[in-house]
């Protein structure tokens, strides 16, 4: 067993952390015993993670417990150090450790926290605000505020709470009048949906969704085309049977190592990794190449 203790922050409202309860605290020591180190353990709420982490970020080796947004938090905390950063995926969603290779099994998760290697990925940013898998304004941000309205209302889980959030957004969809210009040229765009992928997002039959590299230096862009419910609702089922047409689904698709995207208005609501944020309009963004450590197998 290694002599210092492993620094772990868990976000206590991540998915799986708040549905082990109690019991938690117990089973990841109980993992990370296994894995032959003591742990320094940090259960707190979301907001205090980057103050946290930074108080952490000299042990070298941090590991962040949660979902893709507590992820993000925590590149964001990052920012300007080389603290290496052990994912313990137990969000709702775990997009980024599914694309880094990192068990879901956490017994397995905490050895590659503890004898994994660090990697250098590519972190996507806009205005100044890190993310680590996507960004996207339209029907998906529409989406997330509506649905943790009904959580709030109701105490609902997300994945619950999704169903009616989707049906509600689909019968009032929006179609977004923006300018984008991806170091070409600005130009007129109108999408229900624009989406920002910290590099290449594949679109194929088995791969939809995940990401081949982490470190390209790109940025994926996609607008969908379709303009009407049914449309947006095939487009959907389509893109998940990994079917998508790029010529007839998407008005522009491409990478690029900036982007900027202007609204008429002075503000855009925006989803940064699953989490609302209303920025100032134009949204610049950018990708930071191997701008942070993180522990891969």
């Amino acid at each position: 067993m290694t002599d210092s203790p492993l620094p772990l922050i868990v976000n206590r409202a991540g998915g799986a952390a708040a549905a082990a309860g109690d019991a938690l605290a117990d089973t990841l020591t109980a993992a990370f015993a296994k894995a032959g180190t003591a742990i320094d353990l940090h259960l707190i709420e979301g907001a205090d993670i980057p103050d946290t982490f930074r108080r952490l970020a000299g042990h070298g080796r941090v590991v962040v417990a949660g979902g893709d947004g507590t992820m993000a938090c925590a590149a964001e905390a990052a920012r300007g150090t080389d603290t290496e950063i052990a994912l313990l995926p137990l969000g709702t969603l775990n997009h980024l450790a599914r694309d880094l290779g990192v068990p879901a099994e956490i017994d397995a998760a905490a050895k590659l926290a503890v004898d994994g290697r660090a990697v250098a990925i590519d972190v996507g940013d806009v205005n100044g605000r890190r993310f680590v898998n996507n960004a996207s304004i339209g029907v998906y941000p529409e989406m997330v505020r509506s649905r943790d309205d009904t959580r709030e209302r109701t105490g609902w889980p997300k994945w619950l709470a999704t169903v009616p959030a989707a049906w509600q957004v689909l019968s009032r969809l929006t179609h977004h009048r923006l300018h984008v210009d991806m170091g070409t040229g600005a130009q007129p765009l109108v999408t229900p949906l624009l989406f920002v992928g910290n590099n290449h997002y594949a679109l194929d039959a088995g791969e939809v969704g995940r990401r081949p590299s982490l470190s390209d230096g790109k940025l994926s862009v996609y607008a969908v085309a379709h303009r009407s419910r049914i449309g947006l609702i095939w487009f959907a089922l389509r893109a998940l049977a990994g079917r998508a047409d790029r010529k007839r689904d998407f008005v522009a698709i491409g990478d690029c190592e900036a982007l900027t995207v202007w609204s008429s208005g002075s503000s855009i609501e925006i989803a940064l990794d699953g989490e609302l944020l209303r920025l100032q309009s134009p949204l610049r963004f950018s990708i930071e190449p191997g701008a942070l450590n993180v522990v891969a197998p």
